[in-house]
């Protein structure tokens, strides 16, 4: 089998390899930074609390998954993750709700990167049409961590607030979790998981991009 890959399908790869562990950073810093605030100096003290990318990086989630979805299996479906922050709601003064508002930081921070790429991203392709590419990567790519981390299963920011609202216990919680990377390579390989996940990012990233061409012109 041929694994030879020409410049320009090198130079995509690497663009899109860039923006996606930008915005994974982004999305850990995001939780770092809100636990911070909201008074746990646990991230701080595990030095997560800062925009460097090789902090907030795991070798298989960011690095070898996404290189092997990008070069090696494309047009699948990309996975990838960083490294989760801990954290300890001890320290905050309102548990349940700081510990929610941090989870969802993280989404969060994913979409507020799509809606400055959709506004960014519009004024310069009026200057540059070239820089289309790389603006709607930007959204697609953060819509699609926003939309995946909030599916409703542990360890998934999604799964975290749904322990909130259904009154999960952390044993149960921990229990699910520990299975939940096997879950999801089994979903992702599921058509009907892969059309409605499909379905959701599109109607998700709809607005965005509706922006980012009215303001292109």
């Amino acid at each position: 089998m041929d694994f030879g890959i020409d410049p320009e399908t090198l130079r995509r790869g690497l663009i899109f390899y860039i923006v996606l562990i930008a915005s994974l950073c982004i999305h850990e810093w995001a939780h770092a930074i809100t636990a911070h605030k909201l008074g746990d100096d646990t991230p701080d003290r595990e030095g997560r609390v800062t925009l460097n990318p090789i902090v907030h990086m795991d070798l298989l989630g960011s690095v070898i998954f996404p290189l092997l979805c990008i070069f090696v299996l494309p047009g699948g479906l990309l996975f990838g993750w960083g490294k989760p922050v801990n954290i300890d709601i001890s320290n905050f003064r309102h548990r349940r709700r700081d510990e929610i508002l941090t989870t969802l930081a993280g989404p969060g921070s994913n979409l507020a990167l799509a809606l400055i790429a959709a506004i960014v991203g519009g004024i310069l392709f009026r200057f540059e049409p070239r820089t289309a590419e790389l603006f709607v990567q930007l959204i697609g790519i953060n819509v699609l961590l926003a939309v995946f981390n909030l599916i409703p299963l542990p360890p998934l920011d999604g799964g975290r607030v749904m322990r909130h609202i259904a009154g999960m216990t952390e044993e149960t919680f921990h229990n699910i979790a520990r299975w939940s990377f096997l879950i999801i390579l089994i979903a992702i390989n599921i058509p009907a998981f892969r059309l409605v996940l499909g379905a959701v990012m599109s109607l998700v990233a709809a607005p965005y991009l509706f922006l980012y061409r009215l303001i292109a012109g």
